[in-house]
């Protein structure tokens, strides 16, 4: 299969899951998220679907857990949108790339902080 073509249907898998996790999904565990990337296998069988979400490791739990739950109805309508000859497995994945980047941002703030706080203290 073209390399190509496992990039359209990643990011068209990408695009529907989004759309079905904001206008069809009901279940309250699962907060405001936002999907990421998907990866898919070769034989387009398995999806692993990133997501981000800003919140506390309580609500990143409970998002887990919904989200497994419906993978079997977010699957039906992928399969139902999207024509392909296998409709995969859909497998939900925190990505922790973006949860990473708000520590470092934290952190350059705090160091910004102090160091304004020590050029003010030097220059009184």
């Amino acid at each position: 299969m073209s390399h190509s073509r496992l990039e359209r249907v990643a990011e068209e898998i990408k695009r529907e899951v989004g759309k079905i996790i904001q206008d069809e999904l009901n279940d309250p565990r699962v907060g405001f998220i936002t999907i990421t990337k998907v990866e898919l296998t070769k034989d387009l069988q398995t999806a692993k679907v990133y997501f981000s979400l800003y919140g506390t490791d309580k609500q990143l739990r409970d998002t887990k857990v919904g989200l497994k739950r419906s993978a079997g109805f977010i699957r039906t309508l992928i399969g139902k949108r999207i024509r392909l000859r296998y409709t995969p497995e859909i497998i939900f994945k925190a990505d922790e790339g973006s949860k990473h980047s708000i520590k470092i941002s934290q952190v350059l703030q705090s160091i910004k902080e102090e160091k304004k706080d020590h050029e003010h203290e030097e220059n009184n």
